[in-house]
């Protein structure tokens, strides 16, 4: 199947940001979405713009560092679609501080949410796409993986972790199945600064509305790689504002 229209998509962090443009984005471009995330609230607002809009979502209440979560949510597809075509990873956290801050439950987080979070993505769809023989990954990593600045190193480390298991999966994957990295240089969402230290976090809301590009520019590299015609991969793509260095 080729193009965006029809495909079932699932979409995790899809409440806010990178995860809320690329489900709007996927749902004007007629797929059919299983959207995951852990705020209810916001994730029921997300879903009823996207039905108000003519597309098709449901949503599942998901926290990635669970794999009872990443099964329902594929399990969700299932049921309702007959079919899962595309999991978009993309639940993220950016808790950074400097290493003297000694912040561990933040660094546990990141490592939970981006390297644990999207292993279990893996174990829950990776069959699913055994059994159909079509399926495709798409990770969200970050520039951070490429450019490694303070007070940032262990988001850095975790999402150079998320860059490595993907190309992993996609020597693995064989021909029936398709694995993209999309890596987004500093993009305009709520979650910049979020958690982080004080000083970190005045640092890169400064930074953020000094130079952000908006989360539709990730959204658009995603539908890019997914509507692509069968039997083509696109193996990575790196998003950045121009004047990031």
């Amino acid at each position: 199947m080729s193009g965006i229209e029809g495909k079932v998509i699932a979409v995790t962090g899809a409440s806010s940001g990178i995860g809320e443009a690329t489900a709007t984005y996927l749902g004007e471009k007629g797929a059919r979405l299983v959207l995951g995330a852990r705020r209810e609230d916001r994730l029921n607002a997300v879903v009823d713009k996207i039905k108000a809009a003519g597309g098709t979502a449901t949503g599942v209440i998901v926290d990635v560092t669970r794999r009872e979560d990443l099964q329902r949510l594929t399990d969700t597809a299932i049921d309702q679609f007959g079919r899962l075509d595309v999991l978009v990873s993309n639940a993220g956290t950016m808790a950074v501080s400097p290493f003297d801050d000694l912040r561990q439950d933040d660094w546990d987080a990141m490592v939970s949410v981006h390297i644990t979070g999207l292993l279990n993505g893996i174990g829950a769809a990776l069959p699913v796409f055994r059994e159909q023989r079509s399926g495709q990954f798409v990770n969200v990593g970050s520039t951070a993986a490429y450019v490694v600045k303070p007070p940032q190193a262990v988001y850095a480390a975790t999402k150079t972790a998320v860059k490595v298991l993907t190309e992993g999966l996609r020597q693995e994957s064989g021909p029936d199945l398709r694995v993209t990295l999309v890596s987004p240089g500093f993009t305009n969402t709520e979650g910049v600064g979020k958690g982080a230290s004080p000083e970190a976090a005045a640092a890169m809301t400064q930074q953020r509305d000094a130079i952000a590009m908006p989360p539709s520019a990730i959204a658009a590299a995603i539908g890019y790689a997914i509507e692509q015609p069968e039997g083509v991969d696109v193996s990575e793509i790196v998003v950045r504002p121009t004047v990031q260095a």
